[in-house]
């Protein structure tokens, strides 16, 4: 892992991803009023047919040192990872601001998708594994998600950069 200090200008020490790493692994609730100044969203990048950006909101998870997020196939970004799967994830927590580049795969592993699920339903979305045993359904979910199934991705980070948002500041990229 290489790091590049970006706030040397101001005489601020190079941030430690184990800290970074550390606070996604202790959660970051995206219920509102659950958390930071009244909760976390994440954003999701992909790129549009023409190369232009593609923003909207995803219900993420830190799990395995990764970032999951699930959507309809049919979905604006379903389409455009299925086309080309470089995103962009962003979120912003208590303690730094976090942005995410790299590449979102589906996941079809029975085992894996079921585990998953576990989890969403851990945070309070009751999704539960379809019958194809590669996807999620439940009642409800985004309306920006489309209808069900909704597929499971994991993104493979190539970079990552963060600005502490306490402390004594700083900002620092990562290349993995």
């Amino acid at each position: 892992m290489d790091a590049t200090n970006l706030a040397e200008l101001y005489d601020l020490p190079t941030l430690d991803w184990d800290r970074i790493r550390a606070g996604l692994d202790a959660g970051f609730p995206q219920a509102p009023g659950a958390g930071g100044p009244n909760r976390h969203t994440c954003w999701l990048t992909t790129l549009g047919p023409d190369g232009s950006p593609h923003v909207t909101a995803v219900g993420a998870l830190w799990a395995d040192d990764a970032f999951w997020f699930e959507t309809g196939e049919g979905t604006r970004k379903g389409r455009n990872l299925a086309r080309d799967p470089r995103c962009a994830l962003s979120l912003a927590t208590e303690e730094f601001d976090l942005a995410v580049h790299g590449s979102a795969e589906r996941v079809t592993d029975p085992a894996t998708v079921a585990a998953m699920a576990q989890r969403w339903a851990a945070e309070g979305w009751p999704c539960r594994v379809d019958d194809s045993g590669q996807a999620l359904t439940a009642e409800f979910s985004a309306p920006s998600a489309g209808p069900p199934p909704w597929a499971v991705y994991r993104i493979t980070a190539r970079s990552a950069t963060a600005l502490a948002t306490t402390g004594s500041g700083g900002a620092t990229r990562w290349r993995f």
